[in-house]
């Protein structure tokens, strides 16, 4: 059976939960929406790709970083989490396999933040960092 996508149907998206030392991996959004406000490395996922895939290559284009999943965290689709329209986003924790975090691709930053000293973040990362919290701490 195919079914026929329309603009109105959500898009998949992913991104990536990745802590070392009590603290969480963030990019600076070099476009919008939420230009030049931190958030969870992540993107869409591209047609044909694995959630899995998309989301370590995400992780690598705008950070350096080259990591693998440690398990899915959630799924968050609140209609309203993107000012762009309705997007799903699979949520993974990721552990760290090697390079250097600088920011790339649609980042112009990456860094650790402690999470007692998060700087405002865009989408619903907040919600996802403080779930996130809860879990780890």
């Amino acid at each position: 059976m195919h079914v026929k996508m329309n603009d109105r149907s959500p898009r998949l998206t992913v991104d990536g939960l990745v802590s070392k030392n009590n603290k969480i991996l963030l990019i600076k959004r070099k476009n919008e929406p939420f230009r030049d406000k931190w958030a969870l490395p992540g993107g869409f996922v591209e047609y044909g790709e694995k959630v899995e895939d998309a989301v370590v290559r995400e992780v690598f284009e705008e950070t350096g970083l080259r990591t693998e999943i440690t398990s899915l965290f959630g799924i968050y689709s609140d209609p309203g989490r993107d000012p762009r329209g309705h997007t799903i986003s699979a949520v993974f924790i990721l552990k760290i396999l090697g390079g250097e975090v600088a920011g790339g691709d649609d980042a112009s930053d990456a860094n650790f933040f402690s999470f007692d000293d998060l700087p405002v973040l865009g989408f619903d990362h907040d919600k996802i960092v403080d779930d996130f919290k809860k879990e780890v701490f």
